[in-house]
């Protein structure tokens, strides 16, 4: 009897222990969590994006205060390390919406994020699974609680750039009543007390604030509170001297017919951008860069051009290194009702030897050659990279958008895409393809706005990185794409497009 007990008890005992060190193991697995590996901030006057990257998935409570103004996460599951003590030193004083951030352990296995605003926020935080270079990604983004209408800033732009021109009392050209919203006919051009209820003059008025004094790290700091922190400096607001208002356009003649009656803009999207590099040249030239250097380049051209005497202006999708998806990239385009529709990139491929530009349309019955449908399916991956927060909602009006475009359309991008490519040729720039390709590029997809996408080298081609790291070749890109603008309105007048404000 005494000799088999211990044989009976020997499985159980032996599971026990097995059982034990299998809840240990979960225990301490569990305590010691994910683990932040690098932190990262895009600011920006649309919105400032805070990625947090890790070896796992992160779980978060938010809490957003009031007066003044600040937002509260709770990070679960991971203690305070030094790479997220660097998020401190990442705040830079020209941020649009973050003043300063205090970072610490909140609690055992909780480390809390306290973000000290300069207005009032609308934040998303959410999280994106390992893709390409990147592993887990806790992503932050704060967007004004107000945000300002692309149109409004666009002409609020012309009127501060109007005097410059000639008499600051003469009306400005291409504008008309309805591009300002005023009902009826313009007043006369005297400088008048801005009205209370003026949006435009609400917007042209400057805000700053004082830089706060430094913020610690938090190193050993517990707890960074989230009651009674150091007061926000005092927004103090300026208005400058109110610019005239335009007045009412002459009636059409036939000696008048040829020109427009309105703004003419163009979006210019220069691709990638924010945690997006886009392709990387064996030099480490980004894609991103290259491409928002371009662009404004280009927007300085279409600023100082006109259209049968009617002024240009032109829209980026992104003015600095923040990314934006590939649909709302569509959307700010029709938000401004851009006559047309730009997209800036730089070709790769996975040899060094492909090399040239090209200019590319959209297509609905397929791609015209396996190489741009392959390089239709790389852009389109960009929402994934740059990181994308899309509910099944969006992702609902997202493919509703993307599918409406027309045949007109596409005629009209051909057209524009062949007297770019005409112009590119002109510069001594190597083609790709000597003729305008078609792929169901997402970018282009606007229903009502020519759109093309240029891709202006190979990047992945040693020498014609260089080439696109270069001053001169960026500005005889810049003229070449400029006159490709002229030309296509040459042919094409805008006069047709109506614009409803």
């Amino acid at each position: 009897m005494r000799k088999t007990q211990p044989a009976a008890d020997t499985p159980r005992r032996t599971f026990l222990k097995a059982g034990s060190l299998v809840l240990l193991l979960g225990v301490q697995e569990i305590a010691h969590g994910a683990t932040i590996m690098a932190v990262r901030v895009w600011p920006a006057n649309d919105y400032t994006r805070v990625t947090i990257e890790s070896d796992g998935r992160l779980q978060t409570q938010q809490l957003t205060v009031g007066s003044p103004p600040r937002l509260a996460v709770d990070i679960e599951g991971i203690e305070l390390n030094p790479a997220l003590r660097d998020l401190v030193g990442k705040i830079k004083p020209g941020d649009p919406y973050i003043n300063g951030l205090r970072v610490g352990q909140y609690a055992p296995n909780v480390v809390r994020i306290v973000f000290d605003l300069k207005q009032s926020v609308q934040p998303q935080v959410f999280s994106l699974a390992p893709i390409a270079a990147y592993q887990h990604r806790l992503v932050l983004d704060l967007y004004p609680a107000q945000p300002v209408d692309p149109m409004e800033a666009l002409i609020a732009e012309r009127l501060r750039d109007a005097p410059r021109a000639g008499n600051a009392d003469a009306p400005v050209a291409g504008i008309a009543p309805r591009d300002l919203g005023a009902p009826g006919a313009a007043p006369p051009p005297t400088r008048a007390a801005p009205s209370a209820t003026d949006p435009l003059g609400d917007l042209m008025a400057q805000q700053s604030t004082r830089p706060a004094p430094p913020l610690s790290g938090g190193g050993r700091n517990p707890v960074p509170p989230l009651v009674a922190p150091p007061p926000l400096p005092p927004v103090v607001a300026t208005t400058p001297a109110q610019p005239p208002v335009a007045a009412a356009p002459a009636p059409r003649t036939s000696a008048t017919a040829s020109r427009t009656d309105r703004i003419i803009i163009v979006a210019l999207d220069p691709g990638h951008g924010g945690e997006d590099p886009g392709a990387i040249g064996p030099n480490g030239t980004r894609e991103k860069d290259i491409v928002l250097q371009v662009a404004h380049r280009l927007r300085d051209r279409i600023n100082a051009g006109s259209v049968n005497g009617s002024p240009m202006r032109a829209f980026l999708t992104r003015d600095a290194d923040f990314f934006v998806p590939l649909g709302v990239r569509v959307q700010k385009a029709r938000r401004v009702q851009a006559d047309l529709f730009v997209s800036i990139h730089a070709d790769a491929f996975t040899t060094p030897a492909a090399r040239g530009a090209s200019v590319f349309a959209l297509s609905q019955s397929g791609a015209s050659s396996s190489a741009a449908r392959w390089m239709a399916n790389k852009e389109n991956q960009a929402d994934k990279v740059g990181g994308l927060n899309v509910g099944t909602h969006e992702v609902q009006v997202q493919r509703a958008l993307l599918d409406m475009s027309t045949t007109a359309q596409i005629n009209d991008s051909l057209k524009l895409g062949s007297a770019m490519l005409g112009e590119i040729r002109g510069i001594g720039a190597r083609l790709h393809k000597p003729q305008v390709e078609q792929a169901g590029f997402a970018v282009l997809k606007a229903p009502d706005i020519p759109s093309v996408l240029v891709e202006t080298a190979f990047i992945s081609n040693p020498e014609e990185e260089a080439k696109l790291r270069s001053t001169q070749y960026q500005e005889d890109l810049a003229d070449a794409l400029m006159r490709g603008i002229q030309r296509y309105f040459a042919q094409n007048p805008p006069l047709a497009r109506s614009r409803q404000l």
